[in-house]
């Protein structure tokens, strides 16, 4: 077996651990640790995916007991997408929260953060799913620490609301596996395809609850319309670079459904066009609709960037409720963008929050004005998917993968108004913060201070520890966007495999039960 595949968990975990009981009172060697760390999942996830890019599946099963008795992780090309995106975005994460000094504001940050990979890996390289439900359990857990870190009557208010949602999630996700394991007696992915695709059509009745229960599931944890509600609370008033890290955990909502409804309720299950497809699509159109209008209407960056996410997450599951390979395709290329931009924008959010205040209204100029409303012109453009940037080509892969889809115009209208909505309400909040405080009108009303108005004035100060730091980690993720731009064809050339190989999950079958050689 390869030892390798189960590193992005083990990895982690003996990390957390280590940081709370040995390092609890030196924030320096925490920061090297976690910076280490971090560095270390990336190398192991870019070799992990480079082992995948061939088309093998890997399996390693814990304590040697096969599949479907023991618990396997499982690498394919997906698992490993997804792992490698996980690490590409924890590493300008902590960087930022060294830089900006958030992890200094409450206890234990760089070992939460730490559980909350442990548990967004193995939910992506699970084979199980129970034991994807323990890993949402773990990466949850984290979570509720790190939204509350810092403290804050208000934080901890959206924090309350946070647990109380997840909790209703999981709890459905407990009822939907008892359903599942008594119609076919396992809960493995593999064995449970096997089983499904073995039922007879008139006993399939309680396997439909099941598969509702998971999509219900599913949807809460992808903040998809109506299930949305605890999202935009909960980010915006969360410490902004954890925010950041967030934004790949409604993805897991998002691989859940695609692996699931792939795998085990595939193409040519009845489950899969008549009850998914038909639900999801109308949801991921509303949650596009709903995110835009919220950009619009947002009177604080970080509600701003919260309803960013939501939008980005209704043009991903307009994708995925396509079901078919190249609208799969166009989904996994539009998750990396999206993961990346949404991040970028939660970071310049913080910037712009710690600088002057979250309120998007004209204020005196900031420290680093124009470095600030830079980035934040690219996270921008990035967010609303104009070009030159990764944005505007997901979309266009999104849009061309709708063609053949009987909504199709339906589709590009919500696609198209959206995305100018967007646009009107991010150059909105960027005139606000950033033109209009050089506007001497603006400033001098009532309630404004008198700022550098003769212009002789030293620059104020950054209010960051590690300016530089804090900002280099936004120079990666804008690095991680172009680089997703100048290398669209490779990325696409991966993705169309990968949705292939969703497809065609016999391989995949085949190896996790045995029945091909190791």
């Amino acid at each position: 077996m390869n030892h390798w595949i189960i590193a992005p968990v083990v990895l982690p975990a003996i990390l957390a651990p280590f940081i709370i009981m040995v390092l609890r009172h030196h924030l320096d060697l925490q920061r090297i640790f976690s910076v280490a760390g971090s560095v270390a999942l990336l190398a192991i996830s870019l070799m992990l995916t480079a082992q995948a890019a061939d088309g093998t599946v890997q399996v390693y099963e814990l304590g040697n007991w096969p599949a479907p008795f023991g618990i396997v992780l499982v690498l394919d090309r997906l698992s490993a997408l997804m792992v490698l995106l996980t690490a590409t975005l924890t590493l300008p994460v902590v960087l930022y929260s060294i830089g900006s000094g958030w992890d200094e504001r409450g206890w234990h940050f760089h070992a939460l953060l730490q559980f909350q990979i442990m548990g967004v890996c193995g939910a992506f390289l699970t084979g199980d799913a129970f034991n994807l439900f323990v890993f949402f359990e773990v990466l949850l857990i984290a979570s509720y620490g790190l939204m509350i870190h810092g403290g804050g009557a208000v934080r901890l208010r959206a924090g309350v609301q946070y647990v109380v949602y997840n909790l209703l999630g999981s709890t459905l996700f407990l009822f939907a596996l008892g359903t599942l394991y008594a119609v076919t007696g396992t809960l493995n992915m593999a064995d449970l395809a096997v089983r499904v695709a073995e039922l007879p059509a008139e006993d399939t009745a309680l396997l439909r609850v099941g598969a509702v229960l998971l999509l219900l599931v599913f949807a809460i944890k992808a903040a998809v319309l109506p299930l949305h509600f605890w999202l935009p609370a909960s980010y915006a008033n969360a410490p902004l670079p954890v925010a950041a890290l967030f934004a790949i955990m409604t993805k897991v909502g998002a691989y859940a459904i695609l692996r699931i409804y792939t795998l085990v309720f595939g193409p040519d299950v009845a489950l899969t066009e008549g009850l998914v497809g038909d639900w999801l699509l109308p949801a991921a159109l509303a949650t596009l609709a709903v995110g835009a209008i919220g950009i619009l209407g947002a009177r604080e960056i970080g509600r701003l960037a919260a309803f960013a996410a939501i939008a980005s997450m209704g043009t991903l599951l307009i994708a995925v409720s396509l079901f078919t390979p190249q609208a799969a395709a166009a989904a996994l290329y539009y998750t990396v963008h999206s993961t990346l931009a949404a991040a970028l924008l939660f970071i310049v959010a913080d910037l712009v929050m710690e600088r002057r205040g979250g309120e998007i209204a004209p204020r005196p100029p900031m420290p680093q004005s124009l470095l600030v409303a830079g980035v934040f012109f690219l996270s921008a453009i990035a967010t609303a998917g104009m070009p030159p940037l990764s944005g505007f080509l997901g979309k266009l892969l999104v849009m061309d993968a709708a063609r053949g889809a009987d909504d199709v115009w339906m589709i590009w209208a919500v696609i198209l108004i959206s995305s100018l909505v967007t646009i009107v309400g991010l150059a909105r909040a960027g005139s606000l913060i950033f033109w209009k405080s050089h506007d001497p009108d603006a400033v001098d009303q009532p309630g404004y201070e008198q700022h550098d108005r003769d212009g002789g004035a030293k620059p104020l100060p950054a209010p960051e520890p590690s300016p530089g730091l804090a900002f280099s980690a936004v120079f990666m993720l804008v690095g991680g966007l172009v680089a997703l731009t100048v290398f669209a064809g490779p990325m696409m050339s991966y993705a169309e495999a990968t949705a292939d190989q969703l497809f065609e999950p016999a391989a995949y079958i085949d190896t996790v039960l045995g029945r091909s050689d190791k």
